[in-house]
């Protein structure tokens, strides 16, 4: 899975993001998992990028709440 730029996350409605948002939390415990278990990290960078991902989608979702559900 590729991660999103903000510009593409501003495209995406609200169902769209809440979408995203379950699938990159579950991979991101599976990352987690595999690498607390001591397993191999194909990308070391991965779950740092995740959690960008997360955090931009996160910050998107309460700009249009804030704005009272514009866009």
């Amino acid at each position: 899975m590729a991660i999103i730029t903000s510009k593409k996350l501003n495209e995406m409605s609200g169902r769209e993001l809440d979408e995203k948002l379950r699938e990159l939390k579950l991979e991101l415990s599976r990352e987690t998992a595999s690498s607390e278990i001591g397993g191999t990290v194909k990308s070391p960078g991965r779950i740092k990028e995740i959690r960008k991902t997360i955090a931009r989608i996160l910050t998107i979702k309460n700009i249009r709440n804030k704005r009272g559900g514009l866009k």
